[in-house]
């Protein structure tokens, strides 16, 4: 499987672009309710399936910033939420997102993990974006910047 970061960035849960990508946020936790030392980052990937038998993609991440933090993603609801990223099975040359979707229409070509930071990670750049296996071990990485 291959994977491509689209874009990675802060996110605003006030601004109508952003808005749409806190849907399906797990019960009780809001996008606004955040903690003056943290902040919302989103991850847009992409994925292909290139080789010829199909395979899964991960929904297994983390990020790690340079002082060893690990930060977990938040889960997005994907039946609320079409540019939530989940695990799903591609045959050869299939990609996630699908061609047709809304994700892949987008301008961020890919579909969101999102991530709440603490604003220490301004001082501990750049960040790591671990791709893992089912039982956590490291598949790959990406290396984020803000």
């Amino acid at each position: 499987m291959t994977y491509q970061l689209q874009v990675s960035r802060v996110l605003n849960p006030w601004g109508a672009e952003d808005s749409q990508y806190f849907k399906g946020l797990p019960k009780g936790m809001s996008p606004y309710r955040i903690k003056p030392d943290q902040l919302w980052y989103g991850v847009f990937l992409w994925a292909k399936n290139q080789f010829h038998h199909p395979i899964t993609t991960a929904d297994n991440f983390e990020v790690v910033d340079t002082n060893g933090r690990v930060y977990h993603p938040i889960p997005l609801d994907a039946n609320v939420n079409p540019f939530a990223w989940t695990a799903r099975r591609l045959v050869y040359g299939e990609t996630e997102p699908s061609q047709d979707s809304i994700a892949s229409q987008f301008y961020t070509g890919g579909k969101i993990i999102l991530f709440k930071l603490s604003t220490s990670i301004y001082s501990n750049r750049p960040l790591t974006l671990y791709i893992l296996s089912p039982a956590g071990r490291k598949l790959g990485s990406i290396s984020l910047d803000l």
